[in-house]
């Protein structure tokens, strides 16, 4: 579904990435792990059009989509959610929900609402509270309810269980995997809970220093011989 290809990307004249390749398989949650500084995020933005890319390719459903803005992006159905101002906090968690839906036809807006409320319960109840108001598992909630409304096929997720307490972030977890096995839709993940989110995926990568240091099924990298040391300063 998703593929880079060599990518050189950083902000201004700052390189982070250095000749990254990743493959992102449909229907598959993939994880992005590494250290703290190590290009994770870097990564995820520079897909979705937020870094400066020096060189490489990017593409998606067999399109090439290096350089298209990111509102184009979305409307390819690629949702990307930063761990934080993934919301408007000023606005009720409703009105959140109406915003994603702008470019869907009323009938189809309402079919993808009553979607992301049957799989977010916990926001049934407060539509008309403001979401800045919100626990920060609920508002990870209601980010994640805002691309199902978009009907978005790729989910970008970064750091969604960071700062949550152990009820959320199992729940996420709980929630992520509901995404690909009964959803069919495909997530790319970054996350610093290592077994947490290998226990989940399908794939993973490590980045060190900007570069994939192991790219391989998610088990492989849990029995790899190296793994404590790869994963040194992480959460296990």
């Amino acid at each position: 579904m998703l593929e880079i290809k060599n990518l050189y990307s950083g902000y201004k004249e700052l390189h982070i990435l250095f000749d990254v390749n990743v493959k992102v398989n449909k229907n598959e949650i993939t994880a992005i792990l590494g250290p703290n500084g190590s290009g994770k995020s870097t990564l995820l933005k520079s897909i979705f059009g937020l870094t400066t890319i020096f060189n490489g390719e990017i593409v998606y459903e067999g399109r090439d989509i290096t350089r298209i803005p990111p509102h184009s992006k979305t409307k390819l159905g690629i949702a990307y959610l930063p761990q934080t101002e993934n919301i408007f906090t000023n606005l009720s968690v409703e009105e959140n929900l109406k915003i994603s839906g702008y470019t869907v036809s009323p009938d189809i807006y309402q079919e993808r609402l009553e979607l992301a409320l049957s799989m977010f319960p916990e926001l049934e109840t407060k539509l008309k509270r403001k979401a800045g108001t919100l626990s920060g598992g609920e508002r990870q909630f209601l980010a994640i309810a805002m691309a199902l409304v978009r009907n978005a096929k790729l989910i970008m997720l970064d750091e969604p269980t960071a700062m949550l307490s152990p009820k959320f972030a199992s729940m996420m977890f709980d929630r992520i995997k509901f995404l690909r096995d009964e959803l069919k839709l495909t997530i790319l993940l970054v996350e610093q809970n290592v077994l947490k989110a290998l226990d989940i995926s399908d794939r993973a990568y490590m980045l060190i220093g900007g570069r994939v240091v192991f790219d391989g099924k998610a088990k492989d990298l849990v029995n790899h011989e190296k793994f404590d040391q790869l994963c040194i300063g992480y959460t296990l």
